[in-house]
């Protein structure tokens, strides 16, 4: 058995949990700081009278900086390791949050979102590779949909943060609490390994070794040096150039999850970027509009729970369409309801079936690469994708404030976007489910 194949058919053991649980945690943090500016802006449309066009530009600045983050820190995570980008970017968005705090105006936070978004983005990929790499084949799917579940907790969180801070401490708070991340590095940089996919990749077959040892044998596994000696270890090529990206082993992968991320990251930051907003815009108080937007963001956790399960039941392929239907379908009705009971359930129904949807994805794009591709592979992909979310919130802004459309335009648009990239799902995506990520 070679160290990759060891790594597929462990058991799941007490170090898989907690390797869920601090990389998690890491993932919530990144939420919790995306979700903060969601709830700060319809405050500082009033406090800066800001145009509607004007708070799309902010929430698409950091989506700027989240493709260019993501892009770069694959590429480097393929080329010096998961664990230092997981590290440095959980630091530079954690820092660049307690700076949206300090902002004095319109453009400077601009600069700062611009530096939020770039650890953000940068974090995201390469912690969904670092987790997928460790995971067992029988259990992946359900362990990358529970760690991007984390998600939901850190908007939560942020939805808190900002009902109960906001209102008695003003918005500049809000973002000093989203600072505190930083100290987390302390522990995860103790906690979390290398990946020992990738020190095989570069020839690293001892540091490797040692590492699976120690995993080994918290699942109760112990093999004899004669046993270890004979085992034969594959080496991925050590580099890889963007442009095997678009060979013609990877060409019809590369299409399928660029298109597959540029429709679900434009649909979510769309959204859920205006959604306070948006209710604000329908005649709710702010502090209603917050509510009700606590009340959707607790959907989101059956949801990413419901993924874990169907996709390694039923599939990846299946699951995905299922969910982008379905999240299609309630965001369409979300954009026609006027009353509080209708709003509340199908912003229920949105968030449970996009966050879920957002699972999948995660899951999905680090096994279509093999391990010496997988972190670039992943950052351009979603790096693309950020396209879609730079796009978003200008052109719903440009909606409202320049063409006066109504919020059911708002969500009719969406609702389309959505099933264009069920289709696509449909039609380019293969399945994974059981498959050796090698």
């Amino acid at each position: 058995m070679t160290i990759t194949e060891r790594l597929e058919s462990l058991p799941v053991s007490r170090f898989h949990y907690l390797l869920l649980i601090t990389a998690g945690l890491g993932w919530m943090f990144d939420s919790m700081d995306t979700g903060i500016i969601s709830f700060v802006l319809p405050v500082l449309m009033k406090t800066w009278q800001l145009s509607p066009e004007q708070v799309g530009t902010i929430g698409s600045i950091g989506l700027v900086g989240m493709a260019i983050g993501a892009i770069l820190s694959g590429t480097i995570a393929d080329l010096f390791g998961r664990k230092k980008v997981f590290a440095a970017t959980l630091v530079i968005y954690s820092l660049a949050t307690g700076l949206c705090g300090l902002s004095w105006n319109y453009e400077s936070l601009l600069v700062f979102r611009f530096l939020v978004g770039f650890g953000l983005g940068g974090q995201l990929p390469v912690a969904v590779t670092l987790v997928s790499e460790f995971s067992p084949i029988k259990h992946r799917g359900k362990f990358l949909v529970l760690l991007e579940s984390f998600w939901a907790i850190g908007w939560l969180l942020a939805a808190l943060i900002s009902y109960i801070i906001i209102p008695r401490f003003g918005w500049q708070t809000a973002f000093y609490i989203g600072s505190l991340p930083a100290l987390y590095i302390f522990y995860l940089w103790k906690s979390i390994p290398e990946s020992p996919r990738y020190l095989v990749s570069k020839g690293k077959i001892v540091q490797a070794e040692a590492i699976l040892k120690v995993i080994e044998a918290q699942s109760g596994i112990s093999r004899t040096t004669t046993e270890l000696a004979s085992q034969p270890n594959s080496k991925s090529p050590s580099k890889i150039a963007v442009k095997e990206l678009f060979s013609s082993k990877f060409i019809r992968r590369t299409i399928f999850l660029w298109l597959l991320w540029f429709g679900v990251v434009y649909a979510y930051y769309g959204i859920f970027t205006w959604l306070p907003s948006l209710l604000a815009l329908k005649g709710f108080s702010l502090t209603k509009s917050f509510e009700y937007v606590i009340v959707m963001t607790v959907a989101q956790i059956p949801g990413y729970f419901s993924a874990a399960y169907l996709v390694d039941k039923v599939g990846r392929k299946p699951t995905l369409s299922i969910y982008l239907i379905g999240t299609a379908i309630s965001a369409y009705f979300f954009g026609q309801s006027s009353n509080v009971q209708t709003i509340l359930l199908t912003g229920s129904l949105m968030s449970f079936f996009n966050l879920g949807a957002w699972g999948i994805v995660y899951t999905y794009t680090p096994e279509l690469y093999p391990t010496h591709a997988r972190a670039t592979g992943s950052g351009w992909a979603a790096g693309f994708g950020r396209i879609g979310g730079i796009i978003a919130p200008v052109v719903v802004g440009l909606m409202i404030g320049s063409y006066h459309l109504s919020s059911q335009s708002v969500f009719l648009m969406f609702a389309s976007v959505l099933i264009l990239t069920a289709l696509n799902v449909i039609i380019l995506g293969e399945e994974t489910k059981g498959r050796p990520m090698d």
